[in-house]
């Protein structure tokens, strides 16, 4: 609302006012059900003749629907019956893109956020060389495209309804939707997003994933971040990446990496980005090698074909080689969130990804190892309520607020208009 009074203030002419006054009131739809001119009149501090002809509008241009007046359903018994009204939530859709390093998934909402249709596939790791990496790059926007080709489908959507995409990647993104050239892993794993979905919606933006994980714990319901002003969404998966929401704002950086953890490279006891899953697995392959006990419950896996969730049942099984792994995944952890809470001053760290769901033993421990550290910046941590529909959920969040910001400049489709 700030923006748009600050639109008010500027108005010059009849045309920027009713503009302003249209923005007025599809906000108040977005933010409420069925509603009366009376209810936007007292919401928007507007005349009855105002918001009748700013309705009349939108209902026209397709981002209202009126429904049945106030005496049909009940709510009204003397006199004239109110006209109702509502967003047209199937105006159109958006569309959420998990581009992750080994999965690409896609969601297709509503404009009320509410998920339609969804599709999803896993991706085949890169090979070590250089060409090989190219071609797997090729093959990222290939799955990317069938992946919202398969979520419209099931939405029982088409294309014309999109008007917002946007791409999670595990990279930073400028504000063009590139990411910076120096890193080969960051061209991997956004490999031209931008220009692959330039022509399917009127906005098209790719973010990093961490940044889009820290907007759905601001935003979504069952969010860790909606209580407090300064978190971190931390995803754990195959590497670290952190979304930074400090005073209620992301913090984005000048190319996107404001939340990039390539320092800990350098840090004492932690040593690298890696996250926590591909550390789980990396650690029990050493020890498997080493060798280990007949009757090691980690001895008997595959350290060709293991994955994490299979250590933290090691762990469980009460195998010593898997608990001291689950151990100094924990220490590792908590010392990172040290770091961070000593640089940033935050009141929590919600923890995301693959190791949130396979290995919420060393979440649990990490914050017990806070707990006790009587450090006084030491931030709260929990494990994210979202599970492995965070990143896409922050990625419908913000497709849907672009749409929200730009709504007067877009055109719905007819599909489902009263």
């Amino acid at each position: 609302m700030k923006q748009i009074d600050q639109e008010i203030g500027a108005a010059t002419s009849p045309q920027v006012l009713r503009r302003v006054n249209a923005r007025r009131v599809l906000e108040h739809a977005w933010r409420t059900g069925a509603f009366t001119a009376s209810d936007a009149m007292a919401a928007t501090g507007l005349t009855r003749s105002t918001v009748i002809g700013v309705c009349d509008e939108l209902l026209r241009q397709g981002w209202l629907e009126e429904l049945q007046d106030a005496r049909a359903v009940g709510a009204y018994t003397k006199g004239r019956p109110a006209r109702r009204y509502a967003l047209r939530e199937r105006a159109a859709v958006v569309v959420g893109v998990d581009a992750g390093y080994d999965h690409v998934s896609a969601a297709v909402a509503d404009l009320r956020g509410t998920i339609l249709g969804t599709h999803g596939a896993v991706i085949p790791a890169p090979g070590p060389e250089h060409i090989e990496r190219l071609a797997d790059a090729e093959q990222r926007r290939t799955l990317a495209r069938a992946a919202v080709a398969g979520a419209l489908q099931d939405a029982n959507a088409d294309g014309s309804e999109v008007l917002a995409i946007t791409v999670a990647v595990p990279a930073p993104a400028d504000r063009d939707g590139a990411s910076p050239a120096e890193d080969w892993f960051w061209s991997l794993t956004n490999p031209g997003y931008a220009d692959l979905f330039e022509a399917s919606a009127e906005l098209v933006t790719v973010e990093n994933d961490a940044n889009l994980a820290a907007i759905a714990e601001r935003s979504v319901a069952a969010g860790g971040g909606r209580d407090v002003d300064s978190f971190i969404a931390l995803i754990v998966g195959e590497g670290l990446g952190a979304g930074l929401m400090l005073d209620g704002r992301l913090v984005r950086g000048r190319r996107g990496g404001a939340g990039e953890l390539r320092f800990l490279d350098r840090v004492e006891g932690v040593g690298s980005a890696d996250g926590v899953a591909l550390l789980a697995r990396r650690w029990a392959v050493e020890a498997i090698r080493a060798g280990l006990p007949s009757d090691s419950a980690l001895g008997l896996l595959d350290p060709l074909d293991l994955d994490e969730g299979a250590v933290g049942d090691a762990a469980l099984a009460g195998d010593p080689a898997a608990i001291d792994i689950i151990d100094r995944l924990a220490a590792r952890l908590a010392r990172i969130c040290l770091l961070l809470g000593d640089l940033l001053d935050v009141d929590r760290v919600v923890v995301s990804g693959a190791a949130a769901a396979s290995l919420p033993m060393v979440i649990t421990r990490a914050a017990a190892i806070l707990d006790e550290s009587g450090d006084p910046t030491a931030p709260e941590l929990r494990r994210s309520e979202l599970g492995d529909r965070c990143v896409t959920l922050g990625a419908i969040e913000h497709a849907l607020g672009q749409v929200r910001e730009r709504a007067l400049d877009l055109t719905p489709t007819v599909r489902g208009a009263a």
